[in-house]
C-alpha cells in the first residue's frame, strides 16, 4: 500500500472537516480532530504512511507542532522507532538548537533538544536518518526551518511527509529535502 487509490484519498479528505474564517477571514482551517476520531480514516492514512516508510531505514521520526505529533508518534511506534518532538520556541527543557524562519509579518522559532537524535546527529556511526512529518504544508515556513534544524545537528532529513498539501501556496518549492503529500489540494 505504498500508493492510495483515489476513493482512498477521498475518504481520508472526508474525515477532515473545513472550519471557514478561523483563525482569520479567508482562511479555510482543516480540522484533523474529525480525521483522529474516524477509526477507519485514521487507520487507512496510518497504515498507508507505515507501508511507505517500512523501507527506508529510519532511525526517528520528527513531528511538528502539535498536529505533527500525533501523526509522529503513532508512525514511530508502528516502524519501532524514536519519535523527536519539533517545538515552539521555549517549550522545551533541556539544552536546545533553534532555527528562525519567517511569518508574513516577522519571525518565528522552532526548537529541538541538542542531543535528539544521539551525540552529534549520529545514530550508530551514521548520520540519524530523519522522517519530518506534519499534518499540512501551506507556506511551508515552518517544514523548511525544522528540516534545516534536522541538519544542523547533524542528522539527515530524508523526507518531509504532510498528510495534506495546499499547493497553490508552493510551500514545498522552500523546503530543502524531498516532499510527500498523502492528498494535494
Amino acid at each position: 500500500m505504498k500508493t492510495l487509490t483515489e476513493e482512498e484519498k477521498e475518504k481520508i479528505l472526508r474525515s477532515i472537516r473545513t472550519i471557514p474564517d478561523f483563525p482569520k477571514p479567508g482562511i479555510q482551517f482543516k480540522d484533523i480532530t474529525t480525521l483522529l476520531n474516524n477509526p477507519e480514516a485514521l487507520k487507512l492514512l496510518m497504515d498507508h504512511l507505515e507501508a511507505r516508510y517500512r523501507d527506508y531505514e529510519l532511525d526517528y521520526v520528527a513531528g511538528i507542532e502539535a498536529r505533527g505529533f500525533v501523526f509522529g508518534s503513532v508512525l514511530a511506534d508502528r516502524l519501532g522507532i524514536g519519535f523527536v518532538p519539533v517545538r515552539k520556541k521555549g517549550k522545551l527543557p533541556y539544552t536546545t538548537v533553534s532555527e528562525k524562519y519567517s511569518l508574513e509579518y516577522g519571525f518565528d522559532e522552532v526548537e529541538i533538544h541538542i542531543d535528539a537524535f544521539g551525540e552529534g546527529g549520529m545514530c550508530r556511526e551514521h548520520p540519524a536518518k530523519v522522517l519530518l512529518i506534519d499534518d499540512l504544508i501551506a507556506t511551508g515556513g515552518t517544514a523548511a526551518a525544522a528540516a534545516r534544524l534536522i541538519g544542523k545537528v547533524g542528522a539527515e532529513c530524508v523526507e518531509c511527509c504532510f498528510v495534506l498539501e495546499l499547493s497553490f501556496l508552493k510551500g514545498r518549492e522552500g523546503i530543502d529535502a524531498p516532499v510527500y503529500s498523502v492528498i494535494t489540494l
